[in-house]
Parts: structure tokens; C-alpha cells; sequence
């Protein structure tokens, strides 16, 4: 998502309309779900994916008609086995994309540059998208932020009654959720990126996972105790780098919750015990350890003795990943992220 706001807010600066196509609903087996954006420029060009295919075409070439007229539009698309079958696509469903002209006002500038920003820190808040009329018109379309303090940037225009409701469901979205009302159709968006993986070690398997951990949509924090190692060199991708004095306060200053992933990476297994009996302790999502079996249960053994029950043992995941027969940084990188996925995708997150 830091990659859309980021283009938005590049168009809306060189004075530039575009149109940002979100799924907005969707039933069935769709290629993204609710809240997938992409941004099609007049160009024609694409910044970000609904899914591909015929979907992501035919919701481009009209993006393209929409923005010479200055207009937005919700289109409906019926993914049923013909229609897939023509597509060459896999999934079957129906999909609802709004396709909202963006005009490069000031107050878009001021909106989506506070929303690019509230992104980049994982700020908590709601992006709101206010299409006025109905799903077979859609009228004029105005954005907003609200901030966890109550704070409100842009405008909502609409009775007091709808906008109490549309600002309590911003304070509490943990997802994206739509809202519809006599005269207008509203989007509530969680600005916090959802999902942070944080990567303890930087060695090589590092390097890939982070990499990939970013492609697919996690927020990316890397740290080890070695400098050389935990660099922005080494990791481009990552959206914090920590340098520790040393893994026994691999935790300090970071604040863990359960929509947080905790990949224990380091380059031996004392550290590696170290830092996973500080996971322990937190309340995140996902802990997971590298290494092999009879190393993961020497570090069980012992954790159990200094007071750790089954219990917190059996929130660990490892070996880490998925067993597919990996052996390089790499493979081992897409094993770990395909657990990842996987874990997201369930009913925690």
C-alpha cells in the first residue's frame, strides 16, 4: 500500500489525475480481496495489482475513459466458470471495483500525502473514500483521514447522524469495511500496515526473506547485533534496520502485538534462544525459529526449565516454514514466507 500512496501522491504533485481502482466487495474465489488498490494513470499505465487478468484490463481500460471525463464509476465483474475459462484465469466469484477519479485538488494533495506518511510510520488511523450517490451512479467522491486522537483531515460531507457512525467504525477498523447510507457509499480503510514480520539476524537467509516479506505486503524490521550485517545495503526493502548492542535486548523499545510476526534468523542457536525467550513474553502472532530439530528441542529443554511451560512452547513454529524440501537462503525464504502467508490469511489476522 506505501507503494500506491506513494504514486498518488508523485501524480497529484506534478499536477496529474488518476484513478484509484479498489475492490470494494467481493464473493467467491476472486483474485484480491476487499481493499486491493491499484492506480492507472492517464497514460494508461498501472501502480499496483487487482488481481490481473481480464479483471485488472477491463478495470484499466475504463479507468482511462474516466479520468478524460473526470468521472468515477463502481464496475461489477461475474466470474463464473465460462467467464473464467475465457479470461485464463483460475478463480470464480464476482468482484465490485470502484474506479475513483482522483483530481490533483489541494486538499487530495494534503490527504494522500498525511496518508502516505501515516503508512510509512504505521500510524494508526482510517483512510475514508466518500462516493456520493449510488452503486449504479456514482457522483462526486471526496477523501478524508481520521487519526486514533480523534483528529479528522479533509472533509465529510454528510449528515451528523452518518458521519458519528463512519468516524466511531474509523476509530476501531481493524479491516477494511464499507458503509452505505441514504446518498452516499463509504470506505473505511486502516491506515497501520497490519502485519509486521520482524527479522531477527541478518545473515542471508535474512536478505531473502526480508525481500520477499516485502513484495507480499509485510512491514519489514531487521536487526542484529553486527552493523556490517543489518545495512541498508544489505536490505533496500526493509522499513526499519536495528542495531543492537546485543540480543539480550533484542526487544527493547519495540512494542509487539498480535498482528506482529517474529522470524528468529540469528547466526546461533544460543542467540537464537535468547531472543525467542524474549518473544515468548510478548503477545505476538507468529514465532518462528530456524534451525533443526534437535536443536530446536535442546533450546525447548532448556526454556522449560528456566519456567517456560508446554504451553508457550507450542506457540513456536519450527523448524520454520513449510516443509518443501528447501536448502538454499532462497528456498528457505520461500518455505518460511509461505508459512507466513499462510498464518495471515487465518482466522487471527
Amino acid at each position: 500500500m506505501r507503494v500506491i500512496a506513494q504514486a498518488a501522491c508523485e501524480l497529484l504533485e506534478k499536477g496529474e489525475s488518476f484513478v484509484l481502482a479498489t475492490i470494494v466487495s467481493h464473493t467467491g474465489s476472486t483474485p484480491r480481496t476487499s481493499g486491493s488498490k491499484m492506480v492507472v494513470t492517464a497514460g494508461g499505465e498501472g501502480v499496483g495489482t487487482i488481481g490481473g487478468g481480464m479483471l485488472e484490463a477491463g478495470a484499466m481500460s475504463k479507468a482511462a475513459e474516466l479520468i478524460q471525463l473526470g468521472h468515477s464509476a463502481i464496475l461489477a465483474f461475474d466470474l463464473n466458470h465460462d467467464t473464467v475459462d475465457t479470461m485464463e484465469m483460475i478463480c470464480g466469484g464476482r468482484a465490485e471495483v470502484l474506479l475513483d477519479c482522483v483530481l490533483p485538488t489541494e486538499m487530495n494533495r494534503i490527504v494522500f500525502d498525511r496518508w502516505r506518511r501515516m503508512l510509512d510510520t504505521s500510524q494508526m488511523g482510517s483512510l475514508l473514500t466518500i462516493a456520493m450517490g449510488s452503486h449504479r451512479k456514482i457522483g462526486a467522491i471526496v477523501h478524508g483521514l481520521v487519526t486514533t486522537d480523534g483528529e479528522v483531515v479533509g472533509d465529510i460531507p454528510l449528515s451528523a447522524q452518518s458521519r458519528k457512525r463512519v468516524l466511531t467504525a474509523a476509530a476501531n477498523a481493524s479491516a477494511v469495511q464499507s458503509m452505505v447510507f441514504d446518498g452516499a457509499f463509504v470506505m473505511v480503510e486502516p491506515t497501520r500496515s497490519p502485519c509486521t514480520a520482524h527479522l531477527f539476524g541478518a545473515g542471508h537467509v535474512a536478505q531473502s526473506t526480508a525481500a520477499m516479506a516485502a513484495m507480499v505486503g509485510f512491514r519489514v524490521s531487521v536487526c542484529d547485533d553486527r552493523q556490517e550485517f543489518a545495512s541498508r545495503e544489505r536490505f533496500p526493502e526493509a522499513h526499519q534496520i536495528r542495531v543492537l548492542e546485543n540480543f539480550a535486548q533484542a526487544f527493547a523499545g519495540l512494542a509487539i502485538g498480535r498482528e506482529d510476526f517474529v522470524v528468529i534468523l540469528t547466526r546461533g542457536h544460543l542467540h537464537d534462544k535468547t531472543v525467542l525467550a524474549q518473544a515468548l513474553k510478548t503477545e505476538a502472532g507468529y514465532i518462528g525459529m530456524i534451525g533443526s530439530r534437535k536443536k530446536r528441542d535442546a533450546i525447548y529443554a532448556a526454556l522449560l526449565k528456566e519456567g517456560f511451560d508446554p504451553a508457550d512452547i507450542d506457540r513456536v513454529h519450527s523448524p520454520i516454514g513449510l516443509a518443501i524440501g528447501a536448502e538454499t537462503p532462497e528456498e528457505i525464504a520461500v518455505s518460511i514466507l509461505a508459512e507466513l502467508i499462510s498464518v495471515r490469511a487465518g482466522p487471527k489476522f
